[in-house]
């Protein structure tokens, strides 16, 4: 059985011959990795389940001293976090998208390497992601505050923006599912430790009719829908069931009861993600680490599961708890690398 169908399988909900996985790294981390493994093709070594079948990475532009540009016009300032960084200029300086341009959805930079990723992991589950997907391009655009003011002040521009840049997000998925693709993946924060950034009135307003375009047209092309969002959020989730999600990741348990929502949404909603990255990873044991693998592998093994830490990996997790779930994962019965 291919990883492609064990990911099928578990999107179906129904039993695995193991639980799969694929983990994600910041670039420190990933240094560590590198440097252990000898080679630079993680995904490869660790047999990953998922490959991530665009090149959202590749879009920006290097200025030079830590800062680069997105295809949108945003410039973010890399000089503390590397791998994301923060907005440095806001495109939308009043609330009006009046003489800005949306870049081309289906520009090169985003597909031209498809193929070769296909070719690199040719069994694994196909995923397009699309990162900053709605909430979160719309902040970057407009800049965070003024964005939470302009839900209650301009809530006509509110509604605009967020439905231009979900069109921009469909003709992208159109363009998308011309390759032979599973799933669409889509980036979206909306959660804090405790609830919602915008509150769920808001969320439900705002932000949940342009989900419904966008996952509606996924599904309807008879693909997966799989989607991000940190913090506390499982207050969404029948409505994200409704909506046509998938697998709902990264399923932090920091935030959210694991244990209990698994067997509860098993079914309905798979999770992705799960292992502790505030706290088990980067500050416990090695035998720590190992324990909490094997207790998600448990819950996992009826389906509805992918195994993975919360989020990236940090560059602050010792090697040693890397090298501690991977084996975990690896070694189960029934996988054959």
């Amino acid at each position: 059985m291919t990883k492609r169908e064990v990911i099928r399988q578990v999107l179906a909900h129904q039993r695995p011959p193991y639980v799969p996985w694929s983990f994600s790294f910041t670039l420190e981390a990933r240094e560590k990795l590198e440097r252990h493994y000898g080679t630079t093709d993680l995904d490869t070594v660790l047999h990953h389940h998922l490959v991530w079948a665009g090149n959202p990475a590749g879009s920006f532009i290097d200025l030079g001293n830590h800062h680069v540009r997105d295809p949108f016009g945003v410039i973010w300032d890399r000089s503390v976090d590397r791998d994301i960084g923060n907005v440095v200029n806001p495109q939308l300086t009043a609330p009006s998208l009046a003489g800005y341009r949306f870049p081309d959805p289906t520009d090169g930079i985003f597909f031209d390497e498809v193929p070769a990723m296909l070719a690199r992991q040719p069994d694994s589950f196909r995923v397009f992601p699309i990162g900053f997907s709605l909430y979160e391009r719309a902040w970057t655009l407009r800049g965070m505050e003024n964005l939470m003011m302009d839900f209650i002040e301009n809530p006509g521009f509110v509604r605009e923006l967020l439905h231009a840049i979900a069109d921009y997000n469909l003709a992208q998925i159109r363009h998308a599912l011309t390759y032979d693709i599973d799933g669409i993946y889509f980036g979206d924060d909306w959660g804090q430790q405790q609830g919602l950034q915008m509150g769920p009135d808001l969320w439900h307003e705002f932000i949940q009719p342009e989900l419904v375009r966008m996952y509606g047209a996924v599904r309807a092309a008879g693909k997966s829908v799989l989607i991000h969002s940190c913090g506390d959020v499982d207050e969404l989730f029948e409505d994200l069931i409704a909506g046509g999600v998938n697998c709902f990741n990264p399923f932090q348990p920091e935030v959210m009861d694991v244990a209990d929502l698994i067997p509860r949404y098993r079914g309905r909603l798979a999770f992705h993600g799960g292992l502790s990255t505030q706290r088990t990873l980067p500050y416990g044991t090695t035998a720590d680490v190992r324990a909490e693998t094997r207790r998600l592998i448990e819950y996992g093994r009826d389906g509805g599961y992918i195994l993975a830490p919360a989020h990236a990996v940090e560059g602050d997790v010792p090697l040693e708890n890397m090298l501690a779930f991977i084996d975990e994962a690896l070694s189960q019965p029934g996988f054959k690398a």
